[in-house]
């Protein structure tokens, strides 16, 4: 398996536990006293969601089938975040303090992504990618900062 076929399974799993993650937080939102917050979060839903098709799209111009399930440690982290957000409720703090958690892991492995020996096609998608993910944590940040 190539570095970028590793890396890709990574970055998609991750992706999608993102746009599962901020579709899960935006219906709990819609109907709170913020439901602006759940038109944003749905918002990163679909970024998430359109990102992990890029890579896979990517993936299949290498003849990469990136599109399977990462690592044991992907699955154990999504894991935690099932019974983070079953613990979690309805309280639209605590439902963004998992979603901030969610960004801050969804930002260390676009770091680590970025760390590895991509080629040059993917690297540039990674970090493109990085810097709007880096923007979103913000974004989900600055809505903990008004709550």
């Amino acid at each position: 398996m190539s570095q970028d076929e590793k890396v890709a399974k990574e970055l998609v799993e991750t992706l999608r536990d993102g746009e599962r993650g901020f579709t899960s937080a935006a219906e709990k939102l819609r109907d709170s006293d913020h439901p602006e917050w759940a038109t944003l979060l749905q918002r990163l839903a679909q970024q998430r969601k359109d990102f992990s098709r890029e890579i896979i799209d990517l993936g299949h111009e290498y003849g990469d089938d990136v599109d399977e399930s990462g690592s044991v440690a992907a699955s154990l982290h999504r894991g935690w975040m099932s019974l983070k957000d079953a613990l979690t409720g309805d309280d639209a703090d605590k439902v963004l303090e998992a979603a901030l958690t969610g960004e801050d892991h969804a930002v260390s492995e676009y770091e680590k992504a970025l760390e590895a020996d991509l080629s040059a096609g993917f690297h540039e998608v990674v970090s493109r990618q990085h810097a709007a993910v880096v923007a979103a944590r913000g974004e989900v940040k600055a809505l903990q900062a008004a709550g």
